[in-house]
């Protein structure tokens, strides 16, 4: 298989992830500390009405979060533009697999000044949920939980239809 097969191949599911092997040679911080092998990062950008996996993110390098500084406090990004990072984990029950946790993570993007807003502590809180099965979404606007509930619902009827009924209502069609 080429190179180029390969990673056509890596990219037809983006919800399969990374592989649970925290001891990967690199030895750096928080060797072991914690499994992030079904957690994918979606973003939901209201403004361009989209939504898309995007790996990236799970070292803030994802589309939205490039070429900006971020700063932890929202007043110093008062123009930046909406963006949600939505941690979704996935598992596998009897009926096969589903969108176990869901929890929506806020970015306020200002490109003109090249400065951004996230709170790290929020998106760290938010991805342990998704991963522990919580569905936090209730802080999101319409729109975007629109978007993202569309997003799910086409990925993979199979996985939507094999969510909570939770998921299923705080995201309506």
């Amino acid at each position: 298989m080429s190179t180029n097969e390969s990673s056509n191949k890596k990219k037809s599911n983006p919800f399969t992830i990374m592989k649970d092997d925290s001891t990967d040679g690199h030895g750096g911080y928080g060797i072991g500390s914690i499994s992030l092998e079904n957690i994918s990062p979606v973003i939901i950008d209201p403004n361009e009405e989209r939504a898309f996996v995007d790996m990236a993110a799970m070292h803030a390098r994802s589309e939205v979060e490039r070429r900006v500084k971020f700063l932890p406090n929202k007043d110093e990004v008062p123009n930046g533009k909406l963006y949600w990072i939505v941690w979704v984990t996935v598992e596998r029950g009897e009926n096969g697999p589903y969108f176990h946790g869901v929890a929506g993570s806020e970015i306020r993007v200002d490109r003109s000044i090249k400065r951004a807003y996230k709170s790290m502590p929020e998106h760290v809180n938010h991805m342990d949920k998704s991963m522990k099965g919580k569905v936090m979404v209730e802080h999101m606007d319409e729109k975007s939980k629109k978007l993202l509930g569309d997003f799910l619902r086409n990925f993979d009827p199979d996985m939507w239809g094999n969510s909570s009924d939770e998921l299923k209502q705080a995201l309506p069609e």
